[in-house]
C-alpha cells in the first residue's frame, strides 16, 4: 500500500462523557491524538475531521424508529425502554446521537477514503455490540456494519472483519449472519458478556469464532493469529480488511480477565496491513485510561510507519500523567512513561490447543484442502 494513513478524530470526543460513573467516562481518542501529535506523528495533512452521519445513512443497519428514538433521547434526554436508552449500559447523555453518529461517518468517511486503496484509521469507532433497532452494550450504532455494507455499496465483492475486543461482535454478527462476501473472525473472552460467539457457532457459514480462556496471553494470541486469522484471511482474499482493535483485553483492562500486551494490537495490524490492498482499523473496548491510550498510539504508529521509542519523552509522558481515572487503581510507571507492553508470554492453554486444532481442520475443509 503506498497511499499515505490517514487519522479520523472529532472534538465531540473531548469532554464527551457516557457520565461519571460509566466505563466510558474517560477520555480515549483525545489521549490518543494528543500523545501522536506530542511524537510528531499526526501532521495535519494526516488528520480529518470525522463527519457526523445523517439519519438516512444510519438506517443502513439501523431501523428508522430506532435512529428517531435515538435522537429524540437526546433533543429530551428522557430514556426510552423500548429502545434500551437509558440503561446502565447504555444512558441517555448530553450527545446521545452525535456522538455514536460521529464515529459512523468517521466509518464512512474511512471507507470512502480506501475506495481506490489505503489505510484510514478511526480510533472513535469499532462499536459492534450495536443491534437493528436498540442499543447493546455501550453501543448505539453499528460502525462496523454500516462501513462494510458502505465498502460493499461501492462494488467491493469480499471484505474479512477482523476483531480482537475481549467482547464477541454479536451485532456484526447479526448483520452478516450466512453472508457469503463478509468473513467474521473473532477472539473474544469466553463465558462473557454477550455471552455469543462459541466455537461451534459459525454464523451460518460466515464466522470464525475463538472463545479463549481467563490468562490468555501473548504466546496464545500469536498462535491464533499465525495458525487461524492470517490463513483465513489470506483464504479469502479480501478486497478489504476491517480490523476492531478493542483494547480491552491487555491485563490493565477492568472489563476483562484476559492478560495480552499491547504488542498483540502491533501484531495485528502489522501482520494484517499487506494481506488486502485497503485496511480500515477501529477502536472498539478499552477501559483503562492509560492502557487504552497507549495501545491506540502504537496502532497509530505502526499504520503510519514510525518507529515506537523505549521511552517516552517529557510532553508525551505528561499527557499520560494529566489523566484521572475514578478506579482507586493507580498506574504503574510503565503505563506513564512508555507506549510499547512488554512481552506478556505464558503456556499455551490446552483450550487454545483444542480450538486453534478444530478451527485449523474447518478452514482446510472449507478451502478444499482436507485431507481425510
Amino acid at each position: 500500500m503506498t497511499h499515505t494513513p490517514i487519522f479520523i478524530g472529532a472534538r465531540i470526543y473531548r469532554g464527551s462523557s457516557y457520565g461519571a460513573h460509566h466505563p466510558l467516562s474517560i477520555p480515549r481518542v483525545p489521549t490518543v491524538i494528543e500523545l501522536s501529535r506530542a511524537l510528531g506523528w499526526l501532521p495535519d495533512a494526516q488528520y480529518r475531521t470525522s463527519p457526523c452521519a445523517k439519519p438516512s445513512a444510519l438506517t443502513g443497519f439501523h431501523t428508522p424508529d430506532y435512529i428517531a428514538a435515538l435522537q429524540k433521547a437526546e433533543a429530551t434526554q428522557q430514556p426510552d425502554p423500548d429502545f434500551d436508552l437509558g440503561t446502565l449500559s447504555n444512558p441517555v447523555f448530553p450527545e446521545v446521537y452525535r456522538r455514536p453518529a460521529t464515529a459512523a461517518g468517521g466509518g464512512l468517511l474511512a471507507a470512502e477514503h480506501v475506495r481506490n486503496g489505503g489505510v484510514a484509521y478511526n480510533p472513535g469507532g469499532g462499536t459492534h455490540h450495536g443491534l437493528p433497532d436498540r442499543a447493546n452494550g455501550f453501543c448505539y450504532v453499528n460502525e462496523p456494519v454500516l462501513t462494510i455494507r458502505h465498502l460493499l455499496g461501492m462494488g467491493l465483492s469480499r471484505v474479512a472483519y477482523v476483531d480482537i475486543d475481549a467482547h464477541h461482535c454479536d451485532g456484526v454478527a447479526v448483520a452478516f449472519h450466512g453472508s457469503e462476501q463478509v468473513r467474521m473472525i473473532s477472539i473474544h473472552e469466553e463465558k462473557r458478556w454477550p455471552f455469543t460467539g462459541a466455537l461451534e457457532d459459525d454464523a451460518g457459514g460466515a464466522a470464525i469464532n475463538i472463545p479463549v480462556p481467563r490468562g490468555f496471553n501473548d504466546t496464545e494470541f500469536d498462535l491464533i493469529l499465525n495458525d487461524v486469522i492470517l490463513p483465513a484471511v489470506a483464504a479469502q482474499k479480501p478486497d478489504a480488511i476491517y480490523l476492531q482493535c478493542g483494547a480491552d483485553a491487555v491485563t490493565e483492562d477492568p472489563l476483562s480477565r484476559l492478560a495480552l500486551s499491547n504488542r498483540c494490537h502491533v501484531m495485528a495490524v502489522d501482520a494484517l496491513h499487506a494481506m488486502a490492498p485497503r485496511l480500515i482499523v477501529a477502536g472498539g473496548g478499552g477501559y483503562n485510561p492509560w492502557s487504552v491510550g497507549r495501545a491506540w498510539t502504537c496502532v497509530w504508529a505502526t499504520l503510519a510507519g514510525h518507529d515506537i521509542p523505549e521511552r517516552l519523552p517529557e510532553a508525551a509522558s505528561a499527557i499520560l500523567r494529566s489523566l484521572h481515572w475514578s478506579r482507586k487503581a493507580q498506574p504503574t510507571d510503565d503505563l506513564l512513561d512508555t507506549l510499547l507492553d512488554p512481552p506478556r508470554h505464558g503456556p499455551i492453554s490446552d483450550q487454545v490447543r483444542t480450538a486453534v486444532a478444530v478451527l485449523t481442520k474447518r478452514l482446510s475443509i472449507q478451502t478444499g484442502k482436507h485431507q481425510p
